[in-house]
């Protein structure tokens, strides 16, 4: 027998296959950390990307720094202390420093869940703000986009000094990449801003691993330079969370010179379709509820053969993560082509584009959830529950004909895959 571990919620899950039926593992290039991460980022700070500089705003009397929520596992106890520092050498008092948790349509994160995204001693140094979308007294309106992108952002970030976007630069099913302005431009913005730009996921070119000619990743460039963001500081991280490289300056220079960094690292050449993927998203945060696992399911189905089969384990400890998600399922929606209809008829909103990306990935596979999410409720997510990632791997194989191409995704989030 062979045995494979994939990531599940905080811990890791084990299978095995027959000798007779190896699956290729599809996996992003694994790469070396850097030796020093703080050094490394502070090292990027002092040599930016796109000649401006951070000493350029000696004087400034406030800074603004959008920061991503529990969600993503950017790693801001090595990115912020340096770029804290030279902030407050520039002669910001900490109190001058907000750091603006960047939710978009999440639910804006309470006080008490402050530290799990930012170390003890931020928390009390600075000032620490969550963003809620749906706060229109907390939003400033700048006008619209050149896609029609109605741009709105937190009063916080834009009236501040100096404008700063930390987070990674990572694969996104249909932005193409994470990074940049990004985390400000969505993060922080008004919820029909972020309702009007994620519409243009329905773009055939609005594609995984696709930056240049994306056009929803482009209207987020245009939503960031109306804002005026003024550096980015973003990280790559290899498939343990840790920096491998860190770049800092003007948002679009970080993109230009990240992007190819990041392609290089996750995008996995494979010869054929699948008619079996055991797929992880790459556990916590990626699989801290279904709104996040999702993103595995849709890198999957690139990969999927028609009718074939998907098996996500994906602990999902906070459920769905989106009440607007779930009270859209319970209108009605008994199946994947009610959803389809539904859908069409009522337009692109947030929340429900979930139940349509599920629908469109998992109507084409036998679609399996490992989750720690009750499987009557599962069942009116429209997925198939399983107990026990053993006994589905097995009675999958079982089921599948001879050459039957098996393969195994244990950072789905992060792989972008290729047929080659």
């Amino acid at each position: 027998m062979i045995s494979y571990q994939i990531p599940y919620g905080r811990t890791s899950l084990t299978f095995t296959l027959p000798d007779d039926r190896p699956a290729d593992l599809i996996t992003p290039v694994e790469a070396a950390a850097v030796a020093d991460p703080l050094r490394s980022v502070a090292e990027a700070i002092d040599s930016p990307l796109g000649g401006q500089k951070l000493s350029d705003f000696a004087g400034a009397r406030s800074a603004a720094i959008a920061i991503n929520d529990k969600t993503r596992p950017v790693p801001l106890g090595l990115l912020l202390p340096p770029l804290l520092q030279r902030l407050e050498a520039l002669g910001l008092p900490p109190p001058a420093i907000t750091l603006l948790i960047a939710t978009g349509t999440h639910r804006p994160m309470p006080p008490d869940e402050f530290a799990a995204v930012l170390p003890p001693n931020m928390v009390g140094r600075y000032r620490v703000l969550s963003h809620d979308c749906d706060d229109e007294s907390n939003l400033i309106e700048l006008g619209v986009t050149g896609r029609g992108t109605p741009v709105k952002i937190n009063r916080h970030f834009y009236q501040a000094d100096v404008r700063i976007a930390v987070g990674n630069i990572e694969p996104h099913q249909f932005a193409g990449f994470s990074g940049g302005v990004k985390t400000a431009a969505i993060g922080l913005a008004g919820r029909a801003g972020i309702n009007h730009n994620h519409a243009l996921m329905m773009l055939p070119e609005s594609r995984l691993g696709d930056y240049e000619t994306n056009p929803l990743r482009q209207d987020i460039e245009a939503m960031g330079a109306m804002i005026g963001v003024h550096f980015a500081l973003n990280a790559i991280l290899n498939n343990r969370k840790e920096i491998v490289h860190a770049l800092f300056g003007d948002p679009v220079a970080v993109m230009q010179a990240g992007v190819p960094l990041s392609r290089r690292a996750c995008q996995v050449a494979v010869p054929d379709l699948y008619d079996l993927l055991v797929v992880s998203p790459g556990g916590h945060p990626k699989d801290i509820n279904l709104y996040q696992s999702q993103k595995a399911l849709g890198h999957a189905s690139l990969i999927a053969r028609e009718g074939g089969a998907i098996i996500l384990a994906a602990a999902c400890p906070e459920g769905t993560g989106s009440q607007h998600y779930e009270a859209w399922m319970a209108g009605g929606v008994h199946s994947f082509a009610d959803v389809f209809a539904r859908f069409k008829g009522e337009g692109f909103r947030i929340g429900p584009h979930k139940a349509y990306q599920i629908a469109r990935d998992a109507s084409r596979t036998r679609t399996l959830l490992l989750s720690e999410m009750p499987p009557d409720f599962v069942r009116f997510l429209l997925l198939t529950p399983i107990d026990d990632l053993q006994a589905a791997v097995s009675g999958a194989v079982a089921g599948l004909p001879p050459g039957a191409r098996l393969g195994v995704m244990p950072i789905a989030n992060a792989t972008i895959p290729m047929l080659a």
